[in-house]
């Protein structure tokens, strides 16, 4: 664990940083924590944002889908590397670009991206289990 002091020289940089704090309920460290890795990570990866959602914060396209999502279309198809590419970005109505984006992403933050898809995966399958089981309750 890395310890590190910082100055804050924009004025109510410092103040709006508690406050995101307190909104979110978390200590200083793990927001600045947080919002100085999210900025590194879309400083690296220019189209990529980062949102809140039912599984946590997410990576996402700017003006689009989130990065799971579009990295989860693209392991399902078959072709070449374009192929799959321009196959995406049709269903999904993005360019190229922007499916580019989101594959450098995930193959920078695989593990992660991985992780989120799975939790996806089983918070759907929970989902459709409940659905199923209110759709017998309420026509049996």
């Amino acid at each position: 664990m890395a310890v590190v002091s910082i100055r804050f020289k924009r004025p109510g940089a410092y103040e709006r940083l508690k406050r995101g704090a307190a909104r979110r309920a978390e200590s200083i460290s793990s927001i600045g924590e947080r919002l100085i890795d999210e900025g590194l990570r879309m400083e690296a990866h220019p189209g990529i944002v980062f949102r809140d959602g039912p599984g946590g914060r997410r990576a996402g396209l700017a003006t689009g889908p989130d990065v799971c999502e579009v990295v989860g279309l693209l392991l399902g198809l078959r072709g070449s590397v374009e192929e799959r590419v321009a196959a995406a970005a049709a269903q999904l109505q993005l360019t190229d670009g922007q499916v580019r984006t989101t594959s450098r992403y995930y193959s920078e933050h695989t593990d992660e991206i991985d992780a989120e898809m799975a939790r996806n995966e089983d918070m759907a399958d929970r989902e459709l289990a409940a659905w199923e089981n209110e759709r017998r309750l309420l026509t049996g």
